[in-house]
């Protein structure tokens, strides 16, 4: 139902030795940190400003708080993070020389110095640093792959290989050791190896579900391996390929779009071995990525922008993780720094616009993006940016004209190639028409565009959703309505705001005892949404389970929800649900919408997992095989009893990397003994 950025505990940190622990955000005074007078205050200050993501004020109270304890290798390893994190790496080398030894963050420290050797070309010195005295799977890969690079650098081409070879790890290693094969092979001029390795990696469409971005980037690297060879036929087969595994990628549309203008070579994505290890801790840091431990992933790919100071992706991608923490001054600095020839210039541009929208500079927005559709008025990645924009300001007059312009544009181009079938990709043009013209409360035009965008796109999920909770929340076409949320259950089962949605249509139609299961297993889902379990409370109070009702709304009240639901559950919570007249159609209003797809201008995030994961040491029942429409809450209701004990089978499966969303029918998974 609704919109909510994602949210999840990085386990990374419980592996790594480290903690990220969420609080209230607090301001820090960073114009006045030498104010603060004792050792603790200053800490506690640094310790706030961090957990507000304010870098430059937690770097200034630490180094107020190292003036009170100079020797203090906590609140050492604190600041060379926060330094490397904001992207000051050259001020925090000497932090890292001091904490080389220290067992507790070599891990970090003695890789900030490699990457400083990597710069410097003194492989050798690179190697030494890469020895660890503690490391977790994730740690060992980086220092194996990095080392693999440093002694590429050095000339050393079957030792680098070797090093890969003996590198032995959980089965999420595959997809990164085989592409970083592919690199070093190609480099070391090993054609036959590299063409093995490359195809290796992107065979494996398993492993690039969980790791999808590297995987792209591995089609994107052998693509122009073959079109270097003189294979051009083959390379586009790989983008074709790449195209169905994720479509309208602006890395791959480009890539085809020179193959398809004549070019007979392009340049490698890695040149040398800095750009290798750059890539690999790019390629870790979009894995790691998935919200909530943007600071691990800001960490490395800063590391990475150390190494390749110039690269659009590792820039976009810092970019993105700013987006993410809501610090959009930081992400326009980023986008606006990627260079003029990128390929992903033109996805910047629109991203800076949608920033300036975050930042409530809309005019500026709209001027900026109006601008970029007068120099293409055929890119609907713009129009979908600016209606975006009108729809982050409940224009949804000013946003509809937009998607009609869209329109226009795509019908004038279907007339002049009647034979050229139009592209899927529009299928979110009508879609966002669509919501536009129910927001204005015009359902017979709003209505043909959902159906437009079904037949573009039938399996939809996002477009089921909202056309058949719409149908049901207006009393009309209910058993095709449910039939089509129900579809898109089944085609996302782990999303929580569509098994909202389900549960919402049943709550409606009055089926109070559906809608709690339903309901139930959202709330399992996405429990820091506070509407979901609002909801929840809502159709404990109709089957009446009052109690459970009170409970759900007071977990609800205290997720601080907007002001119109905050309302909604004080008053709930003083005087419960007034007597339903008519049980046809629930009587209260809808809640909220289904949800509205967010514009597909954002730099093609991030469906990545999170390698280091670790697995309890419940006990192993047996294998389980997930079969269509099945969830991890409903695996475990049928499976293990109770439908809360999911959490014991993400534990039990790192390949999961604890995010539910990741489950997919066909998958093995160990789950936990039953309870006695």
């Amino acid at each position: 139902m609704p919109v909510r950025h994602a949210s999840w505990l990085l386990r990374l940190a419980a592996a790594a030795g480290l903690a990220i622990v969420g609080q209230p955000a607090l301001s820090a005074q960073t114009d006045a940190p030498v104010q603060i007078s004792s050792f603790s205050g200053a800490y506690l200050a640094a310790r706030v400003a961090e957990v507000d993501n304010d870098l430059d004020a937690a770097i200034a109270y630490y180094k107020r708080a190292l003036s009170f304890d100079p020797e203090n290798e906590s609140l050492q390893q604190n600041l060379m993070l926060a330094l490397i994190s904001r992207g000051d790496f050259e001020a925090s080398l000497p932090y890292a020389e001091k904490l080389k030894s220290v067992a507790e963050i070599e891990r970090f420290s003695r890789l900030a110095l490699a990457v400083d050797s990597f710069r410097k070309k003194d492989w050798a010195t690179a190697e030494t640093w890469l020895k660890l005295a503690i490391e977790s799977d994730l740690d060992r890969l980086i220092t194996s792959g990095m080392t693999a690079w440093a002694k590429s650098g050095s000339g050393d081409h079957e030792g680098a290989l070797a090093v890969l070879g003996k590198l032995q790890g959980p089965e999420w290693y595959g997809m990164f050791v085989s592409y970083h094969k592919a690199l070093l092979t190609e480099a070391a001029g090993l054609r036959d190896e590299a063409d093995a390795a490359y195809k290796a990696a992107i065979d494996d469409v398993a492993a690039g579900g969980a790791s999808p971005e590297t995987w792209l980037r591995a089609a994107e690297a052998y693509a122009g391996f073959l079109l270097r060879a003189g294979r051009k036929s083959e390379a586009l087969e790989v983008l074709d390929k790449a195209d169905a595994f994720s479509a309208n990628r602006v890395a791959i549309d480009h890539l085809r779009g020179q193959i398809e203008s004549g070019a007979t070579t392009v340049a490698p994505i890695v040149a040398g071995p800095s750009e290798g290890a750059s890539e690999l801790l790019l390629n870790l840091a979009s894995a790691l990525n998935r919200g909530g431990g943007e600071p691990f992933v800001r960490l490395y790919l800063q590391l990475a922008l150390a190494l390749e100071p110039d690269s659009d992706v590792v820039l976009v991608e810092l970019a993105a993780v700013a987006e993410q923490q809501e610090d959009a001054e930081e992400a326009i600095d980023l986008y606006r720094r990627i260079p003029e020839g990128s390929p992903l210039k033109r996805l910047s541009e629109l991203q800076l616009g949608l920033n300036l929208a975050d930042l409530d500079r809309h005019d500026e927005a709209i001027a900026q993006l109006r601008g970029l559709l007068a120099e293409n008025p055929d890119e609907m990645r713009a129009y979908l940016a600016l209606g975006g924009v009108y729809s982050s300001m409940e224009d949804y007059r000013s946003g509809g004209e937009v998607y009609d312009q869209a329109v226009s544009r795509i019908e004038a181009a279907r007339a002049a190639a009647p034979e050229t079938p139009e592209p899927t990709s529009n299928w979110n043009i009508y879609y966002q028409r669509g919501i536009a013209y129910e927001r204005q409360k015009q359902w017979a035009k709003a209505e043909p565009n959902f159906r437009k965008a079904l037949e573009l796109f039938p399996d939809q999920p996002q477009v089921l959703n909202y056309l058949g909770y719409s149908w049901i929340d207006m009393n009309m076409n209910l058993e095709e309505g449910m039939d089509m949320i129900r579809r898109a259950v089944d085609l996302r089962p782990s999303d929580g705001y569509i098994v909202d949605s389900l549960g919402w249509a049943h709550y409606r139609l009055g089926q109070y005892e559906d809608a709690v299961r339903e309901l139930e297993r959202a709330v399992s889902l996405k429990p820091d949404d506070a509407v979901l379990n609002d909801h929840l409370g809502d159709a404990y109070w109709r089957a009446g389970r009052r109690l459970e009702a009170t409970f759900q709304w007071s977990h609800a009240r205290d997720m601080k929800p907007e002001p119109d639901v905050l309302a909604s559950v004080m008053k709930k919570l003083t005087e419960g649900l007034p007597p339903v007249k008519d049980k046809a159609v629930a009587e209260e209003p809808a809640k909220t919408l289904p949800p509205v797809a967010p514009p597909p201008a954002a730099p093609e995030k991030r469906t990545e997992v999170k390698p280091a994961a670790t697995a309890s040491a419940a006990p192993v029942a047996a294998v389980y095989k997930v079969q269509r429409g099945q969830s991890l809450w409903s695996i475990a209701a049928d499976e293990l009893g109770a439908g809360s004990r999911y959490i014991e089978i993400l534990d039990l499966n790192p390949q999961l990397q604890g995010d539910p969303a990741r489950l997919m029918p066909g998958q093995e998974l160990t789950l936990p003994a039953p309870v006695n």
